[in-house]
């Protein structure tokens, strides 16, 4: 079982992971005050001291504890580090994503070194429970304001420890910033460095812009024994590895993170010499994980982690070889559309301060041979977003750009790249010679409807700009339906044939979304009947054949009773096709387009929909 430790941003984060897993686990606040949706935690509310935290954790058979509380819990940090120790849990730190230290704030230790100031007017945004630590500044000539959360106990908190009225101000719901600090025009605005959830960044921008003066308090030092995260991606994996059996499937890198992880390591030897089995990737959320790496002669690499998705990816070692780059090296990636850019060749970008990364593609990535990709035919296959993770990240190191500032060469490799290709997406998308270097979150979860819908997002990308005028999108269920439909439709290229697995619905609501004319839709019996009665996604997890339903279409098709009668024992739908006699199988084919048409037809509402039922003999009814 698991103890986390919320009433945070991210403790609610924290449990929306955890919920994933399907398990129990016990969600704790202090005040009991956070509204939150639990389906499989257990909520307890109010303070735990050593002794209560400690028995509740032998009671309830707690093996791992997340602490997610506020940065400035510091008591609760020190009891939680204190009774996993004793009873030698591990503790996972859900830590927020802090900005650096800007120089141009005042960082203070504690709130007493307030008194090296001029006496003037604070707003101070610190929270209910450090007024009685700000008081006495007012007995030496200090203002302060105390802004605090619109609460009833927050107010009578507050009152208690001897704020009046004309003093207390409250946070509103999407309030302008800048707007507040107008009506309030104090001379130093009082910050806690609660990092990016807590608005820090945006509490300090709107002082900066009005000239006034920002004094923060730097955060509590974590205990070293904790396991830090800093978001959702993150804690699952630690999760996965402190508690394995917690979920039940586990998760894996995308192959933009791994060659993001590659160049970092990389990066990393040619700077500064060293060779870190462990580096950190800035994920595209903004959160940091520590991915494993190694090292060959001239080169890093990172072994892929597919976790538990079916990933033939699964094992393959993606390697970057980094190096300096003269300065005559053009600086700037052709924007899509604007012609080729041949795999081998340098493309990238000029980063802030002036450091270019340049990503190179070499044996085992493929190379682009249809419009439709975030770059032009004849680029490498290495997507938007990994493309941008290697900058992010290469910007990131402390040591990068400071050697006169010079450019660097990312030449990313996959020995194993054309082999693993063939059992891909890829020649379906006209990438030829390798696999595709991917990735929108960095992370993939296991057997993940997102990851899959994502794949039949990307087919439709391509196949509408390989759409001839007049065309349409041909959309099917798998190899065996496609076989069938392709001589229907001689005239149309390959990537217009899009297969939706069981997501007939969400392949449809993205072709609304691309505009997409005319989508036919090619389905057989055993999806047809689920989609006739609603159910738009037809996996077997989620859906089963409704016989009820079954029998009321052969009864709305004229069928006769006895056919009916034998139709109660049904188990598969295709054998509908054998009992059912021959002057029927055309009235039963259009009842199930029929129904088919009155849910599909909504989720199209601007495009034309055709419905095509094939039998197992590949006969099409229309």
């Amino acid at each position: 079982m698991i103890l986390l430790f919320g009433g945070t941003t991210e403790g609610r984060k924290a449990a929306e992971v955890l919920e994933e897993a399907g398990s129990a686990f016990y969600y704790s606040t202090k005040m009991g005050e956070q509204d939150i949706a639990l389906h499989h935690g257990l909520r307890i509310d109010g303070a735990m001291d050593a002794g209560a935290m400690q028995r509740f954790c032998q009671e309830q058979e707690i093996r791992l504890i997340i602490d997610a509380a506020h940065p400035f819990a510091q008591q609760l940090h020190q009891t939680i580090a204190d009774v996993a120790q004793r009873l030698r849990l591990p503790v996972v730190r859900y830590e927020r994503i802090f900005p650096p230290r800007d120089e141009h704030i005042l960082w203070i230790d504690r709130y007493e070194d307030l008194r090296t100031l001029q006496p003037a007017t604070i707003l101070a945004t610190t929270g209910v429970q450090s007024i009685s630590r700000l008081k006495p500044l007012e007995q030496e000539g200090f203002r302060i304001l105390y802004r605090i959360l619109p609460r009833e106990s927050s107010v009578a908190l507050a009152k208690a420890q001897g704020a009046t009225d004309d003093q207390l101000c409250f946070y509103q719901e999407d309030e302008d910033e800048v707007a507040f600090l107008k009506q309030h025009h104090p001379d130093i605005l009082l910050v806690k460095e609660s990092g990016e959830s807590g608005g820090f960044s945006k509490k300090t921008q709107a002082a900066g812009s009005l000239g006034i003066m920002v004094v923060a308090l730097k955060r509590p030092t974590t205990p070293k024994t904790f396991h830090c995260v800093n978001g959702p991606h993150g804690l699952r994996r630690k999760v996965e590895q402190l508690l394995p059996d917690f979920f039940p499937l586990h998760s894996g890198l995308t192959t933009g993170t791994c060659a993001t992880a590659a160049a970092v390591a990389a990066t990393i030897r040619l700077t500064r010499g060293e060779t870190p089995s462990q580096v950190p990737v800035i994920l595209p959320d903004g959160e940091t994980i520590s991915v494993g790496v190694g090292y060959g002669d001239d080169y890093a690499f990172c072994i892929k982690d597919g976790g538990d998705d079916p990933d033939v990816t699964d094992g393959i070692e993606i390697r970057a070889k980094v190096e300096h780059l003269h300065d005559q090296v053009p600086l700037h990636l052709p924007p899509v559309g604007e012609g080729a850019t041949p795999s081998n060749s340098p493309c990238g970008e000029e980063m802030e301060g002036g450091l270019g990364v340049f990503i190179t593609a070499g044996e085992g990535i493929g190379t682009i041979t249809l419009p439709g990709f975030d770059y032009p035919p004849g680029s490498p296959a290495i997507n938007r977003v990994p493309r941008e993770m290697i900058m992010t990240n290469l910007k990131a190191l402390p040591l990068c750009g400071r050697d006169g500032g010079r450019p660097f060469s990312v030449h990313l490799t996959v020995p194993q790249g054309a082999e693993i290709a063939r059992r891909t997406f890829n020649p379906r998308l006209g990438i030829e010679g390798g696999i595709s270097i991917i990735g929108v979150s960095g992370i993939t979860k296991p057997f993940s409807e997102e990851a899959f819908v994502a794949s039949i997002r990307k087919c439709m990308e391509v196949a509408k700009a390989s759409m001839p005028a007049e065309g349409c999108l041909v959309i099917n269920s798998g190899a065996k339906s496609e076989a069938y439909v392709k001589a229907r439709f001689p005239e149309l290229p390959a990537p217009c044939f899009v297969q939706y697995g069981n997501y007939i619905g969400a392949t449809l609501r993205i072709a609304a979304e691309l505009a997409i004319p005319r989508v036919t839709l090619c389905v057989m019996l055993g999806k047809a009947v689920k989609l006739a009665a609603g159910n738009l996604d037809t996996h077997s997890r989620r859906t089963t054949m409704d016989v009820c339903f079954v029998l009321s279409m052969l009864t709305e098709a004229g069928c006769s009773d006895d056919v009916i009668a034998a139709a109660h024992s049904l188990t598969l739908a295709r054998d509908l096709w054998t009992l059912l006699p021959p002057d029927r199988l055309e009235p039963f084919a259009r009842v199930v387009i029929r129904h088919c048409h009155h849910h599909c037809d909504p989720v199209l509402p601007d495009g034309q929909l055709d419905i095509l039922l094939i039998d197992e003999e590949g006969h099409i009814y229309a």
